[in-house]
């Protein structure tokens, strides 16, 4: 399929700052907010679409053509369905339960709970990570440099978007102490989440469809969330 002309010295300042902002945006602008993320990260899902197509990216480019959306509900759907039943099985035995709690997710009652994942999940989590991951970021590397190279790229970047949330984890879960271990345990969450990012990006480019890895990162999330409410409760 051909691709839109693209300005060279525009996409690298676009791809740049993209970057940049990624990097930064956990720690300096979501923990800003009184609220949950989805009241940043929606407008920025728009605002990062809205400026790829500006530079000249394409709808296939980002994943977000309609003919390959058969392809990635297909393959994002079988890996969704294995991670809810990995998750179905952890909780069925219980010694691993403990494995799953999160204190973050102790205190939450039914409508917080759907709230999480219905919402903050869907729409501050996976539909602006994929979006401007698998979606914008890969697809500008893409024109940049070569595909492996763009992959390993935007993984990096999504292992440095974790450090906050690595943090945060942590702390609210007692697992590190001191600064050794705690960034030792933060080193060891990016570089998996960086594996993650891989993954997912691998299914992006399997099926041409964002959708594959926004099916799976929803149902990583959403289930692990429900995991978690349910270990604390089953104890």
């Amino acid at each position: 399929m051909r691709t839109r002309a693209v300005d060279r010295p525009r996409l690298l300042g676009f791809t740049g700052a993209l970057i940049a902002v990624l990097a930064a945006w956990n720690g300096l602008v979501v923990t800003r907010l009184p609220g949950s993320a989805v009241v940043a990260n929606v407008p920025a899902t728009v605002v990062v679409l809205a400026a790829a197509r500006a530079t000249g990216l394409g709808w296939d480019e980002v994943g977000l053509g309609r003919r390959r959306l058969p392809s990635g509900l297909r393959l994002g759907g079988v890996c969704a369905g294995l991670v809810v039943a990995g998750y179905a099985a952890a909780l069925a035995v219980p010694g691993v339960r403990p494995l799953l709690a999160d204190a973050r997710i102790a205190h939450l009652d039914g409508g917080q709970l759907a709230y999480a994942t219905l919402v903050r999940v869907p729409l501050g989590t996976v539909l602006w990570e994929e979006v401007a991951f698998r979606g914008v970021l890969l697809a500008a590397l893409s024109r940049l440099v070569p595909r492996p190279t763009a992959v390993a790229a935007s993984a990096a970047v999504f292992g440095i978007w974790h450090i906050r949330p690595t943090l945060s984890g942590l702390a609210a879960n007692d697992l590190a102490d001191g600064a050794a271990a705690t960034t030792a345990a933060v080193l060891l969450a990016c570089l998996g989440t960086a594996a993650a990012g891989v993954g997912f990006s691998w299914l992006r480019l399997r099926s041409g469809s964002l959708l594959a890895p926004a099916l799976l990162h929803l149902a990583t999330n959403s289930t692990g969330t429900l995991a978690a409410a349910a270990a604390t409760r089953l104890g």
